[in-house]
């Protein structure tokens, strides 16, 4: 599987660019995942449902399956995270994965940027970046995209990853 990345720092634009070039790729005929860090406590289940019962009841994983998708929740509790190779080795092959955050992993990444947010740019300081997608002209060494030309990011990313 290729694995990409898009970072940067909240507001910057990195879900909604996510989202285009999820969109983007799948139109091209490739299969893609996603794995998306979250800094927050987050639960993509909800009271009273049976799944979160179990959950509840102290089971460690719970596999919540239909004829639509598949959920699989697991409780660390107090456990470490699991690095994000643990993550990527749990998912079904696919042609790529885009993965949204983890910006201290040595994945390549785009960095995106939106000048409202007042955020220092990271690039400077990471060799993982590959690129920039901003709202605004950025003087780096590393080529810059608008950030709403999924395209041409895509195409960037293909070229990367020799997709």
């Amino acid at each position: 599987m290729k694995i990409f990345g898009i970072t940067g720092w909240k507001n910057c634009g990195k879900t909604g660019l996510m989202e285009r070039l999820v969109t983007e790729f799948t139109e091209r005929g490739l299969t893609v995942s996603t794995i998306k860090h979250a800094h927050h406590s987050t639960d993509v289940d909800q009271a009273g449902t049976d799944s979160h019962r179990h959950r509840m009841a102290g089971a460690s994983e719970v596999i919540l399956a239909s004829t639509h998708r598949i959920a699989i929740m697991q409780e660390l509790r107090g456990a470490e995270e699991p690095p994000l190779a643990d993550l990527l080795a749990r998912l079904t092959p696919v042609d790529l994965v885009l993965v949204e955050g983890y910006k201290r992993e040595p994945h390549p990444k785009i960095e995106a940027h939106r000048k409202a947010a007042e955020q220092p740019l990271i690039a400077p300081h990471d060799a993982s970046i590959r690129a920039l997608a901003s709202d605004v002209r950025l003087e780096v060494d590393r080529p810059v995209f608008d950030l709403d030309d999924t395209g041409t990011i895509a195409d960037f990313i293909a070229a990367d990853l020799n997709l």
